[in-house]
């Protein structure tokens, strides 16, 4: 059990997650640029993009790069300076971190070690798609950038299919022309928005079918990264239908029956019966695999 008072000591030493605009500088908020100038050194996905930033707000904090090829690394050093009672800042390139981008770990390690880590409200592409999408916001499913490969794309739309709560998925403009397609085989025409540039001078929202979505996309050149918004589904699958289909089974069979009859590995197997019954995976993964 941890407890936390963000603000009981202040001369200890604290993780700061300081969420970045995500395209329009106006957005930093006067508390981050406030922490961003008080702590001791800027742990950044990439010290050159950060550097454009603090040079824009005449900020001279030290950096240090903190991205998905170093992050064991630096943990221990963040660590120790942060038990000594320093302050340290993350951030991200754009954005609010470990939002698909690099953080979870430290953060993870900090508190481990009874340290406070203090989150900044702020920027989020996810957020900003998903309000301006025009589909329901009352429940929402963030996924993130989908699997490149076109087969295991298809896998992990087949696991969300059935979710009622609106998806959201971040995507490069290199591969959205695919990912709509697969989308429209696999979840059929729904609703769907696509949100591009977003807090930029080109912002831009296209609203439509999945079919409508991808004739536009054949006949559009592809920039920016995309915010993809999808309608959850608005009726229930036989499987769904009246009590849940795998309620007798145990987590075993349940497990198998996705193996055996749907043809999936065990790990997605695992997945998909996480979703079913609305556990963590790792307590299937737990049953399945070693008790």
């Amino acid at each position: 059990m941890n407890i936390q008072k963000s603000f009981d000591d202040e001369t200890a030493g604290v993780l700061y997650v300081v969420p970045t605009p995500i395209g329009n500088l106006e957005d930093i908020t006067f508390r981050a640029l406030k922490i961003l100038k008080s702590v001791s050194l800027i742990a950044a996905e990439d010290t050159r993009n950060t550097k454009k930033l603090l040079n824009h707000f005449e900020l001279s904090t030290p950096l240090i790069s903190y991205h998905e090829h170093n992050k064991t690394a630096r943990e221990e050093q963040l660590l120790e300076r942060i038990k000594r009672g320093e302050s340290i800042a993350i951030v991200s390139d754009a954005g609010m971190p470990t939002i698909s981008d690099p953080g979870f770990e430290i953060v993870q390690a900090v508190i481990e070690e009874d340290q406070r880590v203090v989150v900044l409200p702020g920027a989020n592409a996810a957020l900003c798609g998903l309000i301006g999408s025009g589909l329901p916001t009352d429940e929402f499913y963030f996924y993130g950038f989908l699997p490149r490969k076109k087969k295991d794309k298809a896998l992990e739309l087949d696991r969300l299919k059935r979710l009622k709560a609106t998806l959201l998925f971040y995507e490069s403009p290199y591969r959205i022309k695919d990912t709509l397609k697969v989308i429209q085989e696999q979840l059929g025409n729904r609703n769907i928005a696509i949100a591009r540039e977003l807090t930029k001078r080109f912002e831009e929202f296209v609203r439509g079918t999945a079919e409508e979505l991808l004739n536009w996309a054949e006949n559009v050149e592809m920039r920016g990264e995309f915010v993809l918004v999808v309608e959850g589904t608005s009726h229930a699958t036989e499987e769904d239908k009246g009590d849940a289909w795998w309620e007798s089974l145990s987590v075993v069979a349940h497990v198998n029956h996705y193996i055996e009859e749907k043809g999936l590995s065990s790990k997605d197997a695992i997945k998909q019966a996480a979703v079913d019954r609305n556990i963590p995976k790792r307590d299937i993964y737990q049953t399945y695999h070693i008790e």
